[in-house]
């Protein structure tokens, strides 16, 4: 016959709770798109022991290689979607590009999956035409004015309602894939051509935007919290070259006036589409104001920044603990950073990289290499990471990170 202590008990009991509630806390999460800023959020999640199965269209992505699984699949195909979500059962579906049957979104939600931020933010922010009749017309956000055109007859229509210059973008596009400026009508056709070319997904409609004469352009990482007021990070500043970010810093120079502005905005979007999680919301700011732009329900490409340790919790720790509705009390920027894009040059099967060793010598500087199994001319591989206190001026910690971006080589 076997006895057990009271001591015993009590222990036996505090370790089934203790099981229990990492069981609880352990949630398993479908990552749709493994990009370089999928793979940073897995590595979040791996931190506080979550599961994560990571799926792109190609083997070996860069989220795949630190996931604990990973499918390869179409994800405009509604069918195989659908699949390997009744294969893992996850808890939370998490999108992290434009390119999937958004509109499945809704069902899964039915079945009690959180789509994260929520099935209507996917929807609405996977294509900018849904986005940007929310902000304007709906909550009556300053933007730019606007045109759609589905053939090249519309844009050239377009292009004479809102004037030249303007720009012109893929509903659905990513890293700035597909976007051009017009600057004369001998820039229509060409402007139609590369824009279907830019086009992800099956919507071949584009939107044609009157030029916003702004001084600079922001991003400001905004989280919402199930049970919590919505948070924003210090704002980010940011330079593009074909429609990509190049450089970004944080915090960039705005006034206080703006930044409220900026924020009220931001909060009123992401309201409107509700859940929780980090959006990375984009403006113009203009000496008329602040101009929404666009919005991105997930971490964004210029918030890598937040890896040189500006902020106590970079985005992607920011957007994993939003969704898992673990409680964030604040958001303190630590240093002044920026990063710089390390970009490749030529076509290869089989990257290297070269001039590393001289990057990991330098001091307040990091850097990341993405892992993506292929290059072509202009891709984004990595990045050089840089901070300092924050008294520095954010324009020398810039020079600095570009600097420092071309001591690293991508070979084919």
């Amino acid at each position: 016959m076997s006895t057990s202590t009271p001591h015993a008990a009590a222990t036996t009991n505090h370790k089934q709770k203790t099981t229990n509630h990492l069981k609880t806390m352990q949630k398993k999460i479908l990552l749709l798109g493994s990009g370089e800023l999928g793979k940073e959020f897995v590595i979040a999640a791996q931190r506080i022991g979550q599961k994560v199965i990571a799926v792109d269209s190609y083997e070996n992505a860069p989220a795949m290689q630190v996931a604990h699984g990973f499918e390869v699949i179409n994800m405009l195909d509604g069918s195989e979607l659908d699949r390997i979500v009744t294969k893992h059962q996850p808890d939370y579906i998490v999108p992290e590009i434009e390119a999937i049957r958004t509109e499945r979104f809704y069902d899964y939600e039915k079945q009690g999956i959180t789509v994260v931020p929520s099935a209507k933010a996917a929807n609405f922010t996977m294509n900018r035409k849904a986005i940007r009749d929310l902000a304007a017309k709906e909550l009556g956000l300053r933007t730019a004015n606007y045109r759609y055109a589905t053939s090249a007859g519309e844009l050239q229509k377009a292009v004479g309602e809102v004037g030249i210059p303007c720009v012109v973008k893929p509903l659905m596009s990513s890293s700035g894939k597909g976007q051009s400026t017009i600057k004369t009508e001998a820039d229509i056709e060409k402007a139609w051509k590369y824009a279907v070319e830019g086009s992800r997904g099956d919507v071949v409609e584009v939107i044609v935007e009157a030029f916003v004469n702004f001084h600079s352009e922001i991003t400001l990482l905004t989280v919402t919290q199930h049970n919590g007021h919505t948070l924003f990070c210090a704002p980010i500043g940011h330079r593009q070259e074909r429609g990509d970010y190049q450089e970004s810093w944080q915090p960039a120079h705005v006034s206080q006036k703006d930044i409220y502005e900026a924020q009220d905005m931001a909060e009123k979007v992401t309201e409107a589409l509700g859940g929780a999680g980090l959006f990375g919301v984009e403006f113009f700011l203009t000496d008329e104001g602040v101009y929404f732009s666009e919005l991105s329900p997930r971490p964004h490409d210029t918030g890598m920044v937040t890896l040189a340790g500006t902020q106590n919790f970079n985005e992607f720790e920011l957007h994993l603990r939003a969704i898992l509705g673990l409680p964030i009390a604040e958001i303190t920027l630590e240093k002044v950073g920026a990063s710089a894009v390390i970009l490749a040059t030529e076509n290869s099967e089989n990257p290297t990289y070269s001039g590393i060793e001289k990057v990991a010598g330098l001091a307040k500087t990091d850097f990341r290499i993405f892992g993506k199994p292929t290059s072509r001319p202009y891709r984004r591989m990595g990045v050089v990471l840089s901070n300092d206190s924050l008294d520095t001026p954010i324009e020398e910690i810039v020079e600095r990170a570009k600097k420092t971006a071309t001591l690293i080589t991508v070979n084919s």
